[in-house]
Protein backbone atom coordinates (compact mmCIF):
# COMPACT_ATOMS: atom_id res chain seq x y z
CA UNK A 1 0.00 0.00 0.00
CA UNK A 2 2.84 2.58 1.05
CA UNK A 3 4.61 1.58 -2.23
CA UNK A 4 1.36 1.79 -4.32
CA UNK A 5 1.23 5.64 -2.68
CA UNK A 6 4.66 6.55 -3.32
CA UNK A 7 3.96 5.30 -6.97
CA UNK A 8 1.63 8.08 -6.86
CA UNK A 9 3.93 10.57 -5.39
CA UNK A 10 6.34 10.63 -7.67
CA UNK A 11 4.00 10.11 -10.79
CA UNK A 12 2.35 13.04 -9.75
CA UNK A 13 5.76 15.17 -9.51
CA UNK A 14 6.60 13.59 -13.42
CA UNK A 15 2.98 15.28 -14.64
CA UNK A 16 3.90 18.71 -13.06
CA UNK A 17 7.22 18.63 -14.45
CA UNK A 18 5.95 17.97 -17.75
CA UNK A 19 2.62 20.70 -17.83
CA UNK A 20 5.65 23.46 -16.47
CA UNK A 21 7.93 21.99 -19.68
CA UNK A 22 4.78 22.77 -22.28
CA UNK A 23 4.88 25.90 -24.14
CA UNK A 24 1.73 28.23 -22.90
CA UNK A 25 0.35 29.60 -25.95
CA UNK A 26 -1.79 33.14 -25.97
CA UNK A 27 -4.91 31.68 -26.46
CA UNK A 28 -8.42 32.71 -25.49
CA UNK A 29 -12.17 30.89 -25.48
CA UNK A 30 -14.20 32.26 -27.90
CA UNK A 31 -17.39 31.95 -26.11
CA UNK A 32 -15.99 33.34 -23.38
CA UNK A 33 -14.81 36.48 -25.47
CA UNK A 34 -15.34 38.71 -28.21
CA UNK A 35 -17.09 36.01 -30.61
CA UNK A 36 -20.18 35.76 -28.62
CA UNK A 37 -19.73 39.81 -28.03
CA UNK A 38 -19.68 40.00 -31.72
CA UNK A 39 -22.64 37.90 -32.18
CA UNK A 40 -24.83 39.48 -30.34
CA UNK A 41 -24.22 42.50 -32.02
CA UNK A 42 -25.28 40.95 -35.51
CA UNK A 43 -21.72 40.44 -36.89
CA UNK A 44 -21.55 36.93 -37.81
CA UNK A 45 -24.69 36.87 -39.76
CA UNK A 46 -22.31 37.92 -42.91
CA UNK A 47 -19.64 35.53 -41.84
CA UNK A 48 -19.19 32.58 -44.15
CA UNK A 49 -18.41 28.42 -43.38
CA UNK A 50 -14.78 28.16 -44.86
CA UNK A 51 -14.99 25.08 -47.14
CA UNK A 52 -17.34 23.74 -49.48
CA UNK A 53 -17.70 19.92 -50.01
CA UNK A 54 -17.16 19.87 -46.12
CA UNK A 55 -16.47 16.42 -44.98
CA UNK A 56 -15.56 15.79 -41.25
CA UNK A 57 -13.56 17.91 -38.48
CA UNK A 58 -10.46 15.78 -38.60
CA UNK A 59 -8.53 17.69 -35.65
CA UNK A 60 -9.45 20.27 -32.99
CA UNK A 61 -7.94 23.41 -31.69
CA UNK A 62 -5.96 22.48 -28.37
CA UNK A 63 -3.15 20.46 -27.59
CA UNK A 64 -2.35 16.80 -29.14
CA UNK A 65 -0.31 13.91 -30.07
CA UNK A 66 1.39 14.94 -34.14
CA UNK A 67 0.14 12.56 -36.43
CA UNK A 68 3.37 12.77 -37.72
CA UNK A 69 5.90 12.62 -34.57
CA UNK A 70 3.66 11.58 -32.55
CA UNK A 71 4.78 14.18 -30.17
CA UNK A 72 2.60 16.51 -28.09
CA UNK A 73 1.82 19.82 -29.64
CA UNK A 74 -0.21 22.70 -29.75
CA UNK A 75 -2.58 22.92 -32.84
CA UNK A 76 -3.51 26.34 -33.15
CA UNK A 77 -6.69 25.84 -36.01
CA UNK A 78 -9.26 23.55 -36.90
CA UNK A 79 -8.68 21.22 -39.38
CA UNK A 80 -11.46 20.51 -41.55
CA UNK A 81 -11.49 17.93 -44.34
CA UNK A 82 -13.29 18.04 -47.60
CA UNK A 83 -11.89 16.46 -50.89
CA UNK A 84 -8.97 16.97 -52.99
CA UNK A 85 -9.63 20.73 -55.23
CA UNK A 86 -12.47 21.83 -53.08
CA UNK A 87 -12.68 25.54 -52.49
CA UNK A 88 -12.01 27.54 -49.58
CA UNK A 89 -14.34 30.43 -48.91
CA UNK A 90 -13.21 33.50 -47.28
CA UNK A 91 -14.50 33.46 -43.44
CA UNK A 92 -14.82 37.36 -42.85
CA UNK A 93 -14.17 40.47 -45.30
CA UNK A 94 -10.48 42.17 -45.03
CA UNK A 95 -7.49 42.56 -46.47
CA UNK A 96 -4.40 40.10 -47.50
CA UNK A 97 -1.86 40.84 -45.66
CA UNK A 98 0.45 37.89 -46.23
CA UNK A 99 0.60 35.19 -48.60
CA UNK A 100 3.18 31.94 -49.01
CA UNK A 101 4.01 28.28 -49.89
CA UNK A 102 6.59 26.94 -47.49
CA UNK A 103 6.69 25.34 -44.17
CA UNK A 104 4.23 23.24 -41.98
CA UNK A 105 1.66 25.38 -43.23
CA UNK A 106 2.55 25.19 -47.31
CA UNK A 107 0.76 27.24 -49.86
CA UNK A 108 -1.21 29.70 -47.64
CA UNK A 109 -2.86 33.67 -47.21
CA UNK A 110 -3.46 35.33 -44.03
CA UNK A 111 -6.73 37.70 -43.99
CA UNK A 112 -6.93 40.80 -41.69
CA UNK A 113 -10.43 41.80 -40.64
CA UNK A 114 -10.13 44.32 -38.19
CA UNK A 115 -8.50 43.17 -35.10
CA UNK A 116 -8.91 39.36 -36.62
CA UNK A 117 -6.24 37.66 -38.54
CA UNK A 118 -7.38 33.94 -40.17
CA UNK A 119 -5.04 31.98 -41.84
CA UNK A 120 -6.02 29.09 -44.50
CA UNK A 121 -3.30 26.41 -44.70
CA UNK A 122 -2.15 23.53 -47.20
CA UNK A 123 -4.10 24.54 -50.40
CA UNK A 124 -3.33 24.31 -54.14
CA UNK A 125 -1.45 26.24 -55.95
CA UNK A 126 2.42 28.58 -55.19
CA UNK A 127 3.22 31.95 -54.22
CA UNK A 128 4.50 34.09 -56.97
CA UNK A 129 5.94 37.32 -57.57
CA UNK A 130 4.47 39.32 -60.80
CA UNK A 131 5.25 43.04 -62.01
CA UNK A 132 6.78 44.01 -58.32
CA UNK A 133 3.19 42.11 -56.42
CA UNK A 134 3.04 38.91 -54.75
CA UNK A 135 0.01 36.48 -55.04
CA UNK A 136 -1.19 33.52 -54.67
CA UNK A 137 -1.90 31.25 -57.56
CA UNK A 138 -4.16 28.74 -58.92
CA UNK A 139 -4.28 28.50 -62.07
CA UNK A 140 -6.32 25.14 -62.15
CA UNK A 141 -8.58 26.54 -60.05
CA UNK A 142 -9.24 30.18 -60.92
CA UNK A 143 -7.50 31.85 -58.12
CA UNK A 144 -5.02 34.88 -58.21
CA UNK A 145 -4.98 36.55 -55.20
CA UNK A 146 -2.63 39.66 -53.99
CA UNK A 147 -1.27 40.61 -50.95
CA UNK A 148 -3.09 43.62 -50.20
CA UNK A 149 -6.54 42.65 -52.00
CA UNK A 150 -9.28 43.31 -50.30
CA UNK A 151 -11.55 39.99 -49.91
CA UNK A 152 -14.87 39.97 -49.03
CA UNK A 153 -16.89 37.53 -46.63
CA UNK A 154 -17.65 34.06 -48.99
CA UNK A 155 -15.00 35.04 -51.88
CA UNK A 156 -13.58 31.70 -52.93
CA UNK A 157 -9.75 32.13 -51.92
CA UNK A 158 -7.96 28.71 -52.90
CA UNK A 159 -8.83 24.95 -52.98
CA UNK A 160 -8.26 22.10 -50.71
CA UNK A 161 -4.84 20.64 -51.27
CA UNK A 162 -2.04 18.81 -49.24
CA UNK A 163 0.91 21.05 -49.68
CA UNK A 164 3.15 21.56 -46.80
CA UNK A 165 3.21 19.21 -43.53
CA UNK A 166 -0.39 16.89 -43.90
CA UNK A 167 -1.53 13.56 -44.14
CA UNK A 168 -4.26 14.03 -46.19
CA UNK A 169 -6.34 16.70 -47.94
CA UNK A 170 -8.27 19.55 -45.82
CA UNK A 171 -7.89 23.04 -44.63
CA UNK A 172 -6.45 23.79 -41.42
CA UNK A 173 -7.63 27.31 -40.45
CA UNK A 174 -6.33 29.67 -37.66
CA UNK A 175 -8.15 32.07 -35.96
CA UNK A 176 -6.44 34.80 -33.95
CA UNK A 177 -7.83 38.28 -32.51
CA UNK A 178 -5.06 40.26 -31.07
CA UNK A 179 -2.40 38.43 -30.03
CA UNK A 180 -4.39 35.67 -28.66
CA UNK A 181 -5.63 32.28 -31.14
CA UNK A 182 -9.11 31.78 -30.60
CA UNK A 183 -10.76 28.11 -31.34
CA UNK A 184 -12.53 28.34 -34.28
CA UNK A 185 -14.87 25.88 -33.45
CA UNK A 186 -15.91 28.46 -30.71
CA UNK A 187 -16.40 30.94 -33.26
CA UNK A 188 -18.48 28.30 -35.56
CA UNK A 189 -21.12 27.89 -32.89
CA UNK A 190 -21.47 31.53 -32.73
CA UNK A 191 -21.69 31.85 -35.95
CA UNK A 192 -24.31 29.56 -36.62
CA UNK A 193 -26.55 30.07 -33.58
CA UNK A 194 -27.14 33.64 -35.07
CA UNK A 195 -27.39 33.18 -38.59
CA UNK A 196 -30.02 31.12 -37.57
CA UNK A 197 -31.65 33.73 -35.85
CA UNK A 198 -31.05 36.26 -38.41
CA UNK A 199 -30.92 34.79 -41.67
CA UNK A 200 -33.48 32.19 -41.79
CA UNK A 201 -36.04 34.13 -44.38
CA UNK A 202 -32.95 34.66 -46.71
CA UNK A 203 -31.61 31.08 -46.90
CA UNK A 204 -32.49 28.20 -49.26
CA UNK A 205 -33.90 25.32 -47.38
CA UNK A 206 -30.81 23.50 -48.92
CA UNK A 207 -28.34 26.03 -47.71
CA UNK A 208 -30.18 25.54 -44.08
CA UNK A 209 -29.70 22.15 -43.96
CA UNK A 210 -26.42 22.05 -44.61
CA UNK A 211 -25.67 24.58 -41.83
CA UNK A 212 -27.61 22.37 -39.65
CA UNK A 213 -25.51 19.37 -40.29
CA UNK A 214 -22.13 21.20 -40.32
CA UNK A 215 -23.38 22.06 -36.66
CA UNK A 216 -24.51 18.79 -35.77
CA UNK A 217 -21.12 17.68 -37.03
CA UNK A 218 -19.08 20.25 -34.91
CA UNK A 219 -20.85 19.64 -31.78
CA UNK A 220 -20.49 16.08 -32.02
CA UNK A 221 -17.05 16.00 -32.48
CA UNK A 222 -15.98 18.53 -29.55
Amino acid sequence: MKKRILNLIILGFIVAGLTALLPIPNTVKAVENQPMLLARNNVWSSASFPVERFQRYTSPFGYRRSPTSGRLEFHNGLDIAAPSGSYIRNWWGGIVIKGGDRGACGTHIIVKSGSWRHSYCHMKGRVQKINGTLYMVDRAGGIKIAKGQQIPAGARIGRIGMTGRTTGPHLHWVLRHGNNYVDPAQVLQAMYSKQKVSNTSNIKGSQRIQIKLEESKLINQQ
